[in-house]
């Protein structure tokens, strides 16, 4: 288990101070603590934390709305705690796409394997994330680079692997990538009336 940073939110100091002693005992590093949510939303943003605990009852901005905006977000991955279970806080909490739900009091065992295989499909959701917009960002270049092959192969007279080898020496001598070269001739084109 690694140490995960924590910023808990919670207007309680009772259940705060009892969440901190379990977090500290297995390894956890509390580095920020709130009791409304304006004060949190600005302490997440700056301080980056691995880890959200947010209760649900708060001054102000309650909990599920903090939830809400830090979901949106992506800071990290967040837990409602909540002192009573009610479906519609259930739904309200699936709304705002936490990770997971706990009702006080909390158990020691409970919290901790909530939050490690919660972090862990969370950490796992982010990197698939990224694979996604990875190959997104792929298939929107190719598109790019396809549409400027056209271009060379109608104006110059070029066949298919002619014009990708124009493009590929003239990105390598401009030291740009492939795809801004490709705009390049996209846009030149399109300045000359051409699409």
């Amino acid at each position: 288990m690694s140490a995960y940073r924590v910023i808990l939110i919670d207007a309680n100091d009772t259940d705060r101070k009892n969440l901190k002693a379990i977090l500290s005992k297995y390894g956890y590093l509390l580095i920020g603590e709130a009791t409304d949510g304006i004060t949190a939303i600005k302490m997440l943003r700056s301080r980056q934390p691995d880890l959200i605990i947010i209760d649900t009852a708060l001054n102000g901005m309650n909990g599920l709305e903090v939830a809400q905006i830090l979901s949106e977000d992506r800071i990290a991955p967040i837990f409602l705690t909540s002192s009573d279970y009610k479906q519609e806080l259930l739904n309200k909490a699936l709304e705002a796409k936490v990770q997971g739900l706990l009702i006080k009091p909390i158990e020691e065992s409970h919290l901790i394997s909530t939050l490690e295989v919660a972090l862990l499909n969370y950490n796992e959701m982010i990197k698939l994330e990224q694979r996604v917009k990875e190959m997104q960002d792929k298939l929107e270049s190719r598109k790019i680079i396809e549409k400027a092959k056209g271009i060379l192969m109608k104006t110059m007279g070029l066949n298919e692997e002619q014009a990708f080898k124009k493009l590929q020496k003239q990105s390598m001598n401009k030291r740009i990538s492939m795809k801004a070269m490709a705009e390049a001739v996209i846009m030149a084109e399109n300045l000359k009336g051409g699409i």
